[in-house]
């Protein structure tokens, strides 16, 4: 007889490995060429000043190596662009996404409705994306917070609507294209995600979410999310990602920008789910002004490899930032992640707290660097590593990097790594715990920090994704 966690296990596998048959208004040709960006911006009827950029960042691509230098970075060897297929536009009457999910094609109203995403709306959100392949095809916003004059769209339809506000920030100040070769691919075939405006003095009470989803064998997928919250104001964005196992390898490049005006308060929480034949390649930065708050509360399981290191720039006095991550790496899988904070002010506070979890073999890392510039007199950090074994096959190591240019400030650094021991496992089953329930009893209260942060309905999911991957259930 099947258990109820047995039930619940079994239906969250099924929300995120189906696959649905592909259909697609508009499909690029597979590899990079000018071409390819050329057609990508002329079948989205982009303004000049955006084809100009991307052809730029194209250029500075080309001219950009491989990173390959970095000590124990994850095998980057199969990754080719040539064999990706940079953009697929799928098959929806309205460009910039539907507002009514009923108007959405059955297949696609199907795969979201297994990830959860409708009953997510009604209970816990203020507005909800949804991309599918390279395009947003369901946008919405509470009328509520649209009233006050939030702005949640996608960026394609940003582009058209505010292209003062885009063509100031986008790729400009946070994530230039010149910042790496991955950076720049992804200012060359961007397509999707979200744009955020957030007035001065607003503060939007429940999260935003957006969902990322890559249906299709052997794709890139490069959405784009731009967040400026104005002074005194606050958000909770949500993002979410997931992609079905093929045998060909997918690319997930995506690009993140926030502005973080004087006395605002962001926080980015991300829990991704990618299929284990997927390269996960991010570049997050946030630029946060006097007396700003950033966040970045990060879920990473799935993927083959991952490379993602939020970074902030606390450029004003009194800026903070807090860090809170967490890592799962299984057979196969190589989870490279951590974070940067740049303390370019007096006064600024940042805090890393990193956990990460490995098992059969797999390897997680956490990469960080912390930069306290001259003259930034009552800097605080505080950085905490803590790794957990399941076996001898498993690696974790941990590469903190410490630039301090100013005497006057405060930094701690603390990392810890250890196995299961026999003797806790031990303890849980002499209370009535068989084995597997053990481990995942403590699991849940080494991955506790992150979870407490997540509104109630993420965090059972993380819960439940990180018992699946003990179980080798998931890719």
């Amino acid at each position: 007889m099947s258990s109820d966690n047995d039930l619940e296990s079994t239906d969250t596998e099924a929300r995120f490995e189906f696959k649905k048959e592909e259909k697609s208004a508009y499909e690029a040709e597979v590899g990079l060429t000018e071409e390819t960006v050329r057609k990508i911006s002329d079948d989205k009827d982009e303004p000049d000043w955006m084809l100009q950029r991307r052809l730029r960042a194209l250029e500075q691509y080309k001219e950009m190596p491989m990173p390959t230098d970095w000590p124990g970075q994850p095998d980057l060897s199969e990754v080719n662009v040539d064999e990706i297929i940079p953009y697929i536009r799928p098959d929806i009457e309205t460009r910039g996404g539907e507002d009514d999910w009923d108007d959405l094609p059955d297949e696609i109203q199907d795969t979201f409705d297994k990830l959860g995403i409708p009953e997510a709306e009604q209970q816990a959100l203020s507005g909800v994306g949804a991309q599918y392949e390279s395009e947003i095809v369901y946008q919405n916003m509470q009328e509520q917070w649209e009233e006050k004059g939030v702005v949640f769209m996608d960026m394609d339809k940003a582009v058209q609507e505010h292209p003062e506000l885009v063509r100031e920030h986008f790729m400009t100040k946070a994530v230039p294209p010149s910042d790496n070769k991955f950076a720049a691919l992804h200012g060359a075939v961007w397509s999707g995600g979200s744009f955020v405006y957030i007035p001065e003095g607003v503060t939007v009470q429940m999260p935003i979410q957006a969902y990322f989803r890559m249906n299709s064998e052997g794709m890139g997928q490069f959405e784009h999310t731009l967040i400026i919250a104005e002074e005194n104001s606050e958000v909770h964005y949500i993002e979410g990602c997931s992609a079905p196992q093929y045998a060909r390898h997918n690319l997930h490049s995506g690009g993140v920008e926030v502005f973080v005006k004087e006395g605002a308060h962001v926080q980015y929480s991300t829990v991704q789910n990618w299929s284990k034949n997927t390269y996960n390649l991010n570049t997050k930065r946030a630029i946060a002004e006097a007396d700003g708050r950033m966040e970045w509360i990060s879920g990473s399981m799935g993927s083959k490899a991952t490379m993602l290191y939020p970074s902030t720039i606390l450029k004003g006095p009194g800026a903070s930032d807090n860090h809170i991550t967490i890592a799962f790496a299984g057979e196969g899988q190589d989870i490279d992640t951590g974070a940067k904070v740049y303390h370019n002010a007096p006064n600024t506070k940042s805090t890393i707290e990193s956990k990460s979890i490995a098992k059969d073999g797999g390897r997680t890392n956490y990469r960080g660097l912390v930069h306290i510039a001259n003259g930034a007199k009552g800097s605080q950090t505080n950085v905490e590593c803590d790794a957990l074994m399941f076996d001898n096959e498993s690696t974790s190591d941990t590469m903190p990097y410490m630039e301090i240019q100013d005497n006057e400030v405060d930094v701690a650094h603390e990392a810890t790594v250890g196995k299961i021991g026999d003797e806790d496992i031990f303890y849980l089953q002499s209370r009535g715990l068989d084995d597997d329930d053990a481990k995942q009893m403590i699991v849940a209260g080494f991955i506790e920090p992150i979870t407490e942060e997540l509104p109630i309905e993420y965090a059972v999911e993380l819960n439940r994704l990180i018992e699946l991957e003990m179980e080798g259930s998931l890719g």
